[in-house]
């Protein structure tokens, strides 16, 4: 990387870019954050990146604020992750700040509420891109353990209606028995 000031620029600009221009949710912002931060600037492995969004989707608050914060503080620690929180917040900000002034203008006109849903059908699929793009990452990885945990996680969720916030503590724990398991095992 380039020096520290020209990194936390870029990482000002792209955040405020992408939170800016990012509709329907953290999951949008993600997969632009691995395009811009892995594909074009590599800065980040891909499956590093996979393992910052785990770590963003686990903690609470907003995905787009907390993969901000894990991204920039990797690549600058903590100027890193402030000028990141700073880029993701501001667009977001502004953007409900308006649309709250003038909510009941908004709320009644056709041609907004026609673009809205529009916009839905677009982010509906930028979600399932974005569920490809991690999925195909950890089949990728062909480890037996990941594959059984994101298979167990999806029927859990999709098929028995078991609720997100258990299914997420079920794999911190198993992420701290496995790794708990390969330590004891790199020891011996």
């Amino acid at each position: 990387m380039n020096n520290k000031k020209e990194v936390l620029l870029k990482l000002f600009v792209s955040t405020l870019y992408l939170s800016a221009f990012t509709f329907g949710g953290g999951y949008v912002i993600v997969t632009l954050m691995k395009k811009k931060f892995v594909d074009e600037y590599h800065w980040i492995e891909e499956n590093e990146m996979l393992d910052l969004v785990a770590i963003a989707q686990s903690s609470p608050g907003a995905i787009a604020v907390n993969g901000a914060i894990v991204v920039g503080y990797k690549l600058a620690g903590v100027a890193g992750a402030l000028v990141a929180i700073v880029g993701t917040v501001i667009p977001p900000f502004l953007i409900i700040s308006a649309v709250s002034v003038f909510y009941n203008v908004f709320r009644e006109n056709y041609i907004i509420a026609q673009l809205l849903e529009g916009m839905q059908a677009g982010v509906g699929a930028v979600i399932a891109a974005v569920v490809f793009d991690m999925g195909e990452g950890v089949v990728k990885g062909k480890n037996a353990g990941s594959i059984i945990i994101m298979l167990g996680a999806f029927i859990a969720s999709c098929i028995f209606g078991v609720n997100v916030v258990y299914i997420v503590i079920a794999c911190l724990m198993i992420g701290v028995a496995r790794t708990l398991i390969n330590e004891r095992g790199e020891k011996k």
